[in-house]
């Protein structure tokens, strides 16, 4: 790969996730961007890491595997990214198939709390439909919503009702999702940082402690390029990883319709004459 005179978008989710576009959808618009490398990282799910594969040609963008675990522990909530593992390696399906059974238990309480407290009810094939996708969430069920006219948008669905749901969440621990990751084969990352699991606003010196934690786990990477971030971010971030010797990462966590972020937008300049060294670690590692 030419750095710096190519596209490269390391964080997109497909409709086997919280996405609206198919794997296949995915890998046109990826073509017709002109990127030469991409990964889809849909929630908990490792099926367009089976699938996509299937679907390369020759003269095709070079796909790398990729996921992203929804974690918790008793300091906070992390995202973390996974590249370049085998999507069917033990360590990846045991816990894919573990946060499965978690979102589907949380989509189970949303229901009866919205059933309960605002009187909600689904016609039954509804529900069956949101219990048989892969990884349904909040975004799944705030367009049911919506569609029954319970609330005028997925949006207001979701801060409007869904979110007042008050009870102890279940999540992976960022160690089981790190560890696993590694065992795979893979490179764990964190995601956005400075967002934390993508609705908070994390100081640099706390995302410092975040990271010196992640690190005693195996974290390897961080997302230094990412659609929202500030040029001020993305500096702090790219610091922060030739300080601890981490590799980087470009993504835009592109969700089709469900958000306006676009395919591509990771905030990397093709411009550039030169991507870092770190981001060029990453690629070497997961293209060779």
């Amino acid at each position: 790969m030419e750095y710096g005179k190519s596209k490269i978008d390391l964080h997109m989710h497909s409709t086997l996730s919280d996405g609206t576009d198919t794997p296949q959808e995915i890998l046109a618009k990826v073509k017709e961007a002109g990127l030469s490398l991409f990964s889809v990282t849909d929630h908990d799910a490792i099926k367009a890491a089976v699938i996509i594969p299937e679907l390369l040609r020759d003269g095709d963008p070079a796909f790398v595997t990729g996921i992203e675990f929804s974690c918790k522990d008793e300091l906070g909530k992390y995202h973390i990214l996974g590249y370049g593992f085998n999507p069917c390696s033990e360590s990846m399906t045991d816990i894919v198939r573990r946060s499965h059974d978690m979102r589907i238990e949380k989509m189970r309480q949303r229901i009866d709390f919205l059933k309960e407290r605002f009187g909600f009810t689904f016609r039954d094939e509804d529900v069956s439909e949101l219990f048989s996708l892969d990884n349904p969430g909040k975004p799944h069920l705030g367009n049911l919503m919506a569609k029954y006219g319970y609330a005028q948008s997925k949006s207001e669905a979701i801060t409007k009702y869904i979110n007042q749901m008050k009870t102890k969440s279940v999540h992976v621990h960022p160690e089981d999702a790190i560890k696993s990751i590694l065992a795979g084969g893979g490179i764990p990352v964190l995601a956005h940082g400075f967002f934390g699991s993508g609705e908070e606003n994390i100081r640099c010196d706390e995302l410092i402690g975040r990271i010196e934690r992640l690190m005693d786990f195996g974290l390897q990477g961080i997302e230094a390029y990412y659609s929202s971030f500030t040029d001020e971010m993305v500096k702090n971030a790219l610091e922060i990883a030739d300080r601890y010797k981490l590799c980087v990462t470009a993504g835009s966590d592109y969700h089709g319709k469900n958000k306006t972020v676009l395919l591509a937008d990771t905030g990397l300049s093709p411009k550039e004459n030169e991507y870092p060294d770190r981001l060029k670690e990453f690629i070497e590692r997961v293209t060779k």
